[in-house]
């Protein structure tokens, strides 16, 4: 939590254990603050757990699963949506070495810590890091060889807009990725449907997933194609995101011990259920689209 204030605690309280009490995006990333999963950075994903035995490595196994979807390399100007601390800016910038990095999030403080970073790390001429909204981008036609969202477009109101504004700024034959949480597709036996409910209703009103977003992975190939972008490839990785990601939790209690002690009651209390419980409605793809050459 970044307010440690009486009125702080209230709020975040209030926002974990009241289900008819949500917060808009920024409201929920402030109460946060830089209570991060990792133990050495300050990333907000849940990781890529195929090779790897920490949350730090699999954070960064997920950044870099992006970037390499993407074909980010050499030459490339990226615009990195939802940037959170900068953490995986200042790792691109460090492994792919693009030419340039534009980061446009919407939350403030995390846009001052962000910036902080970027600038310790000595990239400030590589790394542009803007307050700015991924559905209405102050970015110019045409700019960017590749548009990433690392686990924040279900916040976007709406995605399909995030879709249509990706379209516009990329140049002929530039690339959309994203990591990202959509539904799971609906069980038939009710019990699980039970199961796959809570957990998706949980998610999406702590987080403030809009209804608008709430779509399996058809109509996410569906709203890409109606933007405009063609060679359309999304694949599931929840195996390697939610199971593993679970266990690590349930035997490594260091990210539990930073949180408040509702809040920590609460962490235990999940992590004693099974992951498939948990996670039952939650969904977790990797996506890539091209926006068409110019013919002719």
């Amino acid at each position: 939590m970044s307010d440690n204030t009486p009125g702080g605690f209230f709020a975040y309280f209030n926002w974990l254990l009241n289900p008819f009490h949500g917060l808009e995006t920024t409201e929920v990333y402030d109460l946060i603050g830089t209570t991060a999963l990792t133990e050495h950075r300050l990333y907000l994903n849940l990781g890529y757990w195929r090779d790897a035995d920490t949350i730090d490595e699999a954070s960064e196994a997920l950044a870099l699963l992006v970037a390499e979807r993407g074909g980010m390399a050499a030459g490339d100007v990226v615009l990195d949506c939802g940037y959170g601390f900068g953490d995986q800016d200042i790792l691109w910038a460090t492994i792919m070495k693009p030419e340039k990095i534009i980061g446009l999030n919407i939350t403030r403080s995390q846009v001052e810590r962000a910036r902080m970073h970027v600038a310790d790390a000595g990239l400030g001429n590589m790394i542009d890091l803007r307050e700015g909204s991924a559905t209405a981008m102050p970015i110019a036609d045409e700019s960017i060889d590749l548009v990433v969202s690392l686990e924040s477009a279900f916040h976007y109101r709406s995605r399909e807009d995030f879709f249509r504004e990706a379209y516009r700024v990329l140049r002929p034959g530039g690339r959309l990725v994203t990591a990202d949480i959509v539904p799971t597709k609906h069980a038939g036996n009710p019990f699980r449907r039970m199961e796959q409910w809570i957990s998706w209703s949980l998610v999406a009103g702590k987080f403030n997933i809009p209804q608008e977003n709430y779509y399996l992975i058809p109509s996410y190939t569906s709203k890409l194609l109606s933007a405009g972008f063609v060679g359309i490839d999304i694949k599931s990785i929840r195996d390697d995101v939610y199971r593993p990601l679970h266990e690590y939790l349930s035997r490594d209690q260091t990210f539990v011990r930073k949180l408040p002690p509702v809040a920590r009651m609460l962490a235990k209390s999940a992590l004693s259920q099974s992951a498939e419980r948990v996670y039952a409605g939650l969904d977790y793809i990797l996506s890539y689209a091209e926006k068409p050459e110019k013919s002719g």
